[in-house]
């Protein structure tokens, strides 16, 4: 085979390699460089896409533990209620002791709120959700997530008991303990959601510079295509008409 049929073959296997696959790089030989460049971004864009599957993920997690921290907050805020009708004077020992048994009701919802609520068998509201990573960007890159401990003790109200002497405060600084906790959570989902928007956009400017650089431009790939089939019929018809020549060459000869 002469050279100029193998430079005619590698093109139309090229171009064929290009409209099949839709990549103008489909080997280190065809852009060493380019290859190498096409290859990061593409690590890079996976990262990316990871990262923001991660936020999302690490979001639910942050959803699931502030549902958690509004039930308990209700609970707190209907203990305070019934902390406020106690200290009413028209009522009997027997009456606070009826309210009492509410009270204890909804300690135990809230109890059961801290040890129900979890994530992937992960307890969120009892203190061991602590210093945990979001790792959030396409190189590992993390944001530090912590949970606050949301039991009756940490709270200061297990003992809350309204038949007795009772300090409405512990309730009150029982709520603001929530409630800030519900504060940092939405602070923290609002910074992941500025992520996600942020690795999305990154995510498909990485994909447009690495179809600029590895992909096809499949019009070209075609137009090759038809030329390298043009030549190489040319080829194989000067090599047949060559032949007849010699051919006839040799019968005068004879």
């Amino acid at each position: 085979m002469s050279s100029a049929t193998e430079s005619i073959d590698s093109a139309m296997m090229s171009a064929y390699q290009q409209i099949s696959s839709g990549k103008r790089i489909n080997s280190a030989a065809d852009d060493a460089a380019g290859l190498a460049i096409s290859e990061k971004m593409a690590a890079q864009a996976r990262g990316l896409e990871q990262g923001t599957e991660n936020a999302q993920d690490m979001q639910n997690l942050l959803r699931t533990a502030e549902g958690g921290l509004e039930n308990i907050s209700s609970a707190l805020n209907r203990m305070r209620e019934i902390g406020v009708q106690a200290s009413n004077g028209i009522y009997t020992d027997s009456d606070k002791a009826a309210m009492q048994l509410e009270v204890d009701q909804l300690k135990s919802f809230i109890k059961d709120s801290v040890k129900g609520t979890e994530f992937n068998t992960m307890k969120l509201l009892d203190g061991s959700y602590y210093n945990k990573q979001a790792a959030v960007s396409p190189n590992g890159d993390s944001i530090k997530i912590y949970l606050e401990d949301s039991s009756l003790e940490t709270l200061g109200i297990a003992d809350f008991d309204v038949t007795g002497d009772f300090n409405l405060g512990s309730l009150d600084k029982a709520l603001e303990n929530v409630n800030d906790a519900r504060a940092r959570i939405g602070a923290t989902q609002n910074r992941l959601e500025y992520t996600i928007n942020s690795n999305e956009t990154s995510y498909l400017n990485q994909m447009q510079a690495m179809s600029r650089i590895a992909d096809a431009d499949i019009g070209k790939a075609m137009m090759d295509k038809s030329r390298s089939d043009v030549l190489m019929q040319y080829q194989v018809f000067s090599q047949k008409e060559q032949m007849q020549r010699t051919g006839s060459m040799l019968s005068l000869l004879k």
